[in-house]
């Protein structure tokens, strides 16, 4: 690796522990001119990570290996309007896999939460009164909305 490319490698934005390229460094890298790498952009084939303090358009190592992947379905005489297309049913799949992992996190936990607020009901039905009242009111708005969302969320269980 010469030491240009080993010097663009290595460089990292000094907060984040991922790497960010800009449009010049991630040509080197992946052996293509900046220029395609505008035409995928403004194609929809990449998006920009995130921009810099100066509004460059920095771009991750995932970009990284879609331009490899992009060059190689090219190879495969795929147009880019095939590949296009394939990447956003990969995006459709990953992000209803996402729904579907967030939907099995939230009814673990809403279970977990069934279960802490049955070893509560003893200890609430033994409380007084004016204990009773005391503890409602420590309650705060957004923890009674959230007990309102839970309960309204529950009703609509058609989906867990």
């Amino acid at each position: 690796m010469n030491t240009r490319k080993k010097e663009i490698f290595m460089r990292k934005e000094p907060t984040d522990t991922q790497r960010f390229y800009r449009i010049g460094e991630l040509s080197a890298l992946a052996g293509i001119s900046p220029r395609t790498i505008d035409y995928y952009t403004s194609f929809g084939l990449l998006s920009p990570a995130k921009r810099s303090s100066g509004n460059y358009r920095l771009y991750d190592e995932d970009t990284l290996s879609r331009i490899r992947r992009i060059e190689q379905l090219k190879r495969q005489k795929y147009s880019l309007e095939e590949i296009r297309d394939q990447f956003d049913t990969l995006n459709q799949i990953a992000a209803d896999k996402m729904v579907t992992q967030k939907l099995t996190e939230l009814q673990t936990h809403l279970a977990q939460l069934e279960r802490e607020v049955k070893e509560l009901e003893p200890v609430l039905d033994q409380l007084k009164p004016r204990q009773a009242k005391k503890l409602f009111q420590a309650i705060t708005p957004q923890t009674a909305a959230c007990v309102e969302a839970l309960v309204l969320l529950l009703g609509k269980s058609n989906f867990m």
